[in-house]
This record gives C-alpha cells, structure tokens and sequence, in this order.
C-alpha cells in the first residue's frame, strides 16, 4: 500500500532525479533525460504521444563561439558542454501563470573565467520545453554564435533549406531564417524562439541557434532566446502541432482584421479631405446600408509623412505629419471614433518607397544611414524612430503597415560598417554600396546575417513597447521583411514575400494564379513554415467596375478563402457599383462567420502556375470549408477525402453543405461525414466553394 502510494505521489512531479546524476523533466506529453555525469548533456527524448524514443546519436548539448570581436581575425574560438564542469544543480517551480517545473544547470569553464546556467522547463500542461541559456564572463568578450541547443539524432530533418540572403535579385529574397526543425519519425519539432535564429541539420547533428556577434560585459549575464522542443501526436501532422504551439505564445490572439487601404484609392495623393470621403461612404455603402460589421481601421497609406523633415530636434521630428492632415490627425481620429473604427499609418522604418527624400535630409544630421535606406540597427535613427511610433500610439494610431524593412521585392541595403551591428573588415567591402550586386555572394552571408539580426531584435523592442502601449495594436511588417513563425510573438501579419501589391492577369483567374502560384511556392515547393492565416497578400483588389457579380464574387471568396484573418481592402471606392458593394458585403460577412476555420487552413492540390487545381481548406470543429479553382482551359476532375489531410480534425458525421457561390453545390449531395470521398469536374477556371456545418 506504502508502494502504490509513493508510486501516486512520484507521478505528479514533472522533474525528478535518477541516482545524483541523472534528471528528468517529464510530463504527459514527453520527457527528457539529462545527465551530468562526465558533462552535462540529452541521454534520452521520449515523445508520449507517439510512444517513441529518441536516443542522441551524438551531444554537445550547445555550441558557443566566443573571439575578441568579429573584426579580430583569428581569435575566435569554440566551447562546448564537454569544456564546462559541471558546479550544482538546482530545481525549481515555474510561476503560477504558467504551473511546471525547471532544472537549472550551473557550469563553469576555468580557462576562460566562464560561468554558465543551463535552463530546462517544462510547463505541466504544455506539449513543449524550452531551454535556454545564461552566460556570465569575468572579462569583456565577444559572443559570435549561440546555439542553444545540439543534438545528434537520426530522424531529424530540415524541412527549409534555402537560403538567399540577396542583395540584388528581383522576387528572390529567402534568408531562411526562423525555421523550424523537424523529426521524421518521433513527431518532435525544435528551434529557437528568435524570427532571425538559424535552425539547421548537418550529417543528423541538429543546432538550434543564431549570430549575434554582440559585446558581454563582465559580471553582466547575457540571456539567451529560449529553444522549444515540441511533441505532435502523429508525425504526419507536425505541421498541425507546430502551429498550434506557434498560435500559443503569439503576442495577440488570431483576430479578423478587415480594413481599408487609401493607395489604390489615391496613392501618394491622398489627404485629410479626400481620405474622409472615402472613410464615410464605406460606412454608409458597407456598413449602415448593407449590414456589415464596422471596420477595424481605415489606413492612411503612403503620403501623409513630412519628407522635408522640418525639425529634427522636436518629438516628432522624423516622420512627422505633412500639412494636408490636421496637427497629430485630430480630425481624422474624430472621424474614426464616429465610424466606430481605428485610424490605421502605413510606415517604412527604412525610409523606403515615398519617404525616400528623408534619407538624405537624415545622413546630412548624423543619422546613420544606407545607400537607399536608413540603417535598422542604427542607434541614434532608431531611438528616434522608436519615440516618434510609440508617440503615434500613444495618439490612439490602432494600426501599423510597417513596410520596407531590409528592402524590398528588388533590393536590400545591409549595414556594412558597423553601426549598431557586428564589423568584418576583413571581408575587404570598403567602397560597397549597402545594396551592392557583389553581396549577393554568399561569403558576406555571415555578415549580412549579423545586420538582419541586430535590425530585426530592434523592431522587436518597439512592437513589444507598442504592445505595453495598447494591448490591442494591429501590426503588419510587409516588404523586406521574412517569413519566420517566430515573428508573431511580436507583429500580427508579415508579408508574403517576394511578390507585387498587384497581381497581375488578363482576367480574374489569372490574377489568382498569380498570388497563389507564390503561395504554392512559398509553402508547398520551398517547405516555409508559417501560418497562412497570418500572411498579408495585398489583396482583396477591386478598382474597377462593369465585371459582372459573378466573376467578381469568384474571385473574391477564392481570394478569401486563403484563410488570411487580415483583409485590407484595395478600392477605388467611388467607382464601385451597387453589385460591386453587394458582392464585398456578402464576402466580408462570409469571412466573419467562418473565421473559426481560418485557425488551420491549409492549401491543398497542385501547382497553379502549372493549371493544375488547387484550394484550400480550412476546419473549427462545427463548421468548414472547401475552395477549389481550376486555371486550365479544360475541365479537370478533384478528388479530395474528408479526413485529418484537409484539416479536418474531428470525426463528425452529418455535415450540411451550402455554397455562397450560385452554382456551388452542383452534382453533390447535402449531407457529407468524416471519411466520406468527394469528387468534382470542374469546369475551364471554374472557382467553387464548399461550406460545411453541423448542429452538434
């Protein structure tokens, strides 16, 4: 009895000590065994929910590159846990928020006065641990690279692989930062929780980490960005868990954003009147006549900001408001309380595009700035840019397009000279230009990723302040930006890379073709992982009229079915007609009601630029929906099963199928059930969209 009692006791503790040596952190979904015996390192990694182990190959447990500073050629040199002896260990709970337990690790290595806390924790109800690291050195030294976290396994893999950190190369920007690891077999996903960190596989051996190539302080510890190892229940799903984890440590929750964008409306030429008039006859179109939910913002887009820069000792110095907007947008934040709605700033933290004449105005002042942009990892811009966007928050600014970052579709400006962000002279690049041809060469790539890194941990110190600012902010950052997951513990949306604002096509189509061939490419071709219910695609574009509401409804489900939970709407808005407004309607309600599937949309079939059908699918466990185009100029038949591959995550039977497209439903039955096999001839650029409820 005194057995099954210490049995019962022992089974509620999610960390516990095998012999003096040996602990494991262990909960229902998995667990971990470490050792301290000989060196700290992984002996075992079980998977609970697959009922798998994985025994390291091989483990350095981490990897630390340490010089006398990246412009010390020569001095660099390496450290692993075997260089460390292991001093104590010690135990502890995690905060109340969050209930589990942790293992902290105390290591030091002599020679180099370094000591080092290793941090495991497991929270008791999560399907994932995070380690990460602390550093304390007695003297000034360079920290180059950390990876957290290193393991040899047989099964891992890296589902990205590309990596083109270009300088010149039109629709040919993917750092390959910010991606996740994989294990083929055991269902187990890694990586570390930094947009700009390098997860990568080599001959089995896994490192989770990222350049740094910053200054540690004696005495002063520097905290490393935390790796997470996560189980799936099913390794042909790890997809689905991964972006369930993603989705759990997002800054904000998922939410529907539709909104309006003035710059197909009046591009640079936009101001304070006409932006009124366009804001009031949506609300009346929209919202009083037919119905719709009020919008979340209305968004100024390029051509509000102050190029002359007038006083740059002021607050507002940089991007300051142009004289054909009322001071700090008075009126037009009247207009959005009376709309019931949110005044929304396009914004390039690099200057690019029509903020552009700022940049010389700014390098004449001692700004740091690049050949056609300002440095995102210059201190004294930065701080500026910084102060002046949490003071347009603090104003009741509710959105941000942050657009133009590193570059853009074309070119990227990257800091070569040190300015907030590692040096290498020993890469002879005096006489480059930020954006030169020569740095597409992949020998600056240790480089161009110490910028990338340095630009990208600023950024995410303003959306985290803007965040404390006002919990609720929207933020979007567009071109020059990358595809990590890991971007949304900080922003809402980031840009589907390397593609135009407008798609292209003779007709509707055509048009789709062209964003979802980038799509396919994106997230089926070159393996992304990202949600694509957080991509901004510049879409849904309406600025003409006369097509008929057919054709324009096609288009516009097709489009939202993508899953994207932020709509901005590209109109001309006095040009539309009473159909055009009819069909918007109809699609924005659509979005609103199957929001809840929009959490694990997936894109399924072939390749649209090769007119293969294609659509996507997304699922809540009461309602769905499929969407199917067809791009070729003949009939094609889709066969689709109704199970876990399209997202359907539970086994419901009696599904009501609808359509909001007139000729939906035709040649298929009403009721459909889990498992059930549905087969459609589509017709020459046929779109067709599928809904699916059910009462229980």
């Amino acid at each position: 009895m005194r057995l099954i009692l210490a049995l019962c006791i022992f089974c509620f503790f999610s960390i516990y000590a095998v012999g003096q040596e040996i602990y494991s952190l262990e909960n229902k979904y998995l667990s971990r065994k470490i050792t301290t015996k000989d060196f700290l390192h992984t002996t075992e990694i079980v998977n609970k929910q697959t009922g798998t182990k994985l025994v390291p190959v091989a483990c350095d447990e981490f990897i630390l590159r340490f010089s006398e500073g990246t412009d010390k050629v020569g001095t660099d040199f390496i450290l692993r846990s075997e260089d460390f002896k292991v001093e104590k260990t010690k135990e502890y709970k995690l905060d109340r928020k969050q209930p589990g337990k942790g293992l902290q690790v105390t290591l030091f290595n002599e020679p180099n006065d370094l000591i080092l806390n290793v941090y495991y924790e497991l929270p008791d109800n999560k399907p994932y641990l995070h380690k990460y690291l602390s550093i304390t050195s007695k003297k000034e030294i360079t920290l180059e690279r950390i990876d957290v976290d290193v393991l040899s396994l047989e099964d891992v893999y890296q589902p990205y692989t590309k990596k083109a950190i270009t300088s010149q190369a039109p629709g040919n920007w993917s750092p390959g930062l910010g991606q996740p690891v994989y294990t083929l077999t055991s269902g187990i996903y890694w990586g570390v929780e930094f947009p700009a960190s390098t997860n990568t596989v080599t001959e089995q051996q896994m490192r989770l980490g990222y350049l740094w190539g910053k200054q540690i302080y004696p005495e002063i510890p520097y905290i490393s960005y935390k790796s997470v190892m996560g189980t799936a229940d099913d390794p042909d799903y790890i997809d689905d868990a991964f972006f369930e984890y993603i989705d759990d440590i997002r800054i904000r929750p998922l939410r529907l954003q539709v909104q309006y964008n003035s710059w197909f409306d009046f591009g640079p030429g936009v101001n304070e009147q006409k932006f009124a008039e366009s804001v009031r006859h949506i609300q009346q179109e929209l919202v009083t006549r037919r119905g719709v939910e009020p919008l979340k913002a209305y968004v100024i887009d390029d051509g509000w900001e102050d190029t002359s820069l007038p006083d740059l000792d002021k607050p507002d110095g940089v991007w300051s408001i142009n004289n054909k907007f009322s001071k700090d947008f008075e009126e037009t934040l009247k207009l959005m309380k009376e709309v019931k709605s949110t005044l929304g700033l396009w914004l390039s933290p690099g200057c690019f595009f029509g903020s552009r004449s700022q940049v010389n105005v700014l390098r004449e002042s001692g700004y740091e700035a690049l050949s056609l942009s300002m440095s995102m990892a210059g201190p004294k811009y930065m701080d500026k840019l910084e102060k002046r966007i949490l003071n347009l928050t603090k104003l009741g600014v509710g959105y941000f397009k942050y657009d133009g970052l590193f570059g853009h579709l074309n070119t990227r400006d990257f800091e070569l000279n040190g300015r907030g962000a590692p040096m290498m002279p020993q890469l002879n690049t005096e006489g480059f230009a930020a954006n030169d041809p020569r740095l597409n060469d992949t020998r600056y790539d240790e480089l161009k990723t110490y910028y990338l890194v340095a630009g990208t941990e600023r950024l995410m110190q303003i959306m985290l302040r803007q965040h404390e600012i006002n919990p609720n902010v929207f933020t979007a950052i567009t071109n020059g930006a990358y595809l990590s997951p890991w971007w949304l513990q900080y922003t809402d949306v980031v840009w589907l890379i390397n593609c135009g604002d407008a798609a292209g096509g003779a007709d509707r189509s055509e048009e789709l073709v062209y964003r979802d061939g980038v799509y396919y490419e994106v997230f089926k071709t070159e393996n992304t992982k990202f949600p694509i219910n957080s991509i901004f695609n510049h879409e849904p574009k309406k600025t003409t009229t006369g097509e008929s509401a057919d054709e324009f409804r096609d288009y516009l489900f097709m489009n939202l079915s993508r899953g994207a939970g932020f709509i901005e709407l590209y109109i001309k808005t006095h040009v539309l007609s009473e159909s055009d407004w009819d069909v918007l309607a109809e699609g924005i309600k659509w979005a609103g009601n199957y929001f809840p599937a929009f959490g694990h949309v997936k894109m399924y079939g072939g390749d649209p630029r090769q007119k293969k059908v294609y659509g996507y699918s997304g699922w809540s466990e009461k309602l769905g929906y499929i969407s199917m185009h067809n791009p070729s100029g003949k009939p094609q038949k889709l066969t689709i099963t109704m199970n876990r591959s399209i997202g359907i995550g539970k086994q419901v039977k009696d599904y009501k199928l609808s359509s909001p497209l007139n000729s939906g439903m035709e040649g298929l039955k009403g009721t459909w059930s889990y498992g059930d096999t549905l087969t459609v001839e589509l017709q020459p650029k046929e779109v067709r969209i599928l809904t699916f409820e059910t009462n229980k």
